[in-house]
Formats: C-alpha cells, sequence, structure tokens
C-alpha cells in the first residue's frame, strides 16, 4: 500500500496576492529556505527578513504552521527585480 500525501500552502505577498501551491505542483527541485537562511544568504540579522515580511517589501514567503518558508526560486526572482529596479533608479 502506497500513502501519499498532499502538501498545500497559501504564498502570499502584501497587497492580497496569493497562490495556492500543492507540493506535487512544484518544481522538485526548489528548495524551501528558512528564515534565517535567507538572513544568513544576506547577511543580514534574521529580524531583517522578518520585517520585510510584514511591510510587504521582501520575497514572497509561505506560512506553513507556524513556521515561515521562502521558495529559493522566489528569493532569485525577487532579487531580479530588485536588481532591475536599481538599475532603473540609478540611470
Amino acid at each position: 500500500m502506497v500513502l501519499r500525501l498532499r502538501l498545500t500552502v497559501v504564498l502570499s505577498e502584501r497587497g492580497g496576492i496569493e497562490k495556492e501551491v500543492t507540493a506535487m505542483d512544484e518544481n522538485t527541485d526548489d528548495k524551501w529556505l528558512t528564515r534565517q537562511e535567507l538572513a544568513d544568504r544576506y547577511g543580514l540579522p534574521v529580524k531583517t527578513p522578518a520585517e520585510w515580511a510584514s511591510k510587504g517589501t521582501g520575497p514572497r514567503y509561505a506560512k506553513i504552521g507556524r513556521h515561515v518558508r521562502y521558495l529559493l526560486s522566489d528569493v532569485i526572482d525577487w532579487e531580479s527585480k530588485r536588481f532591475a529596479e536599481d538599475k532603473r533608479s540609478s540611470a
């Protein structure tokens, strides 16, 4: 007997954009990052990504129970958008 579990999380951004994603829909190579791992990626205190989340300025995240997780692909997308915005504003 094979038991398959289906995990559903709601990814949210400030402004009411929500996307329901199931584990089966996601790329299996994508990695979930903790808030600490995200902070370590930028060499910042862990409270900084928490502040981003409360202000809606950081990468998209998912709440899984009481835990906050970030998909690496969403973090990379967010970084790309920030880089593009910085390039436009400095020109």
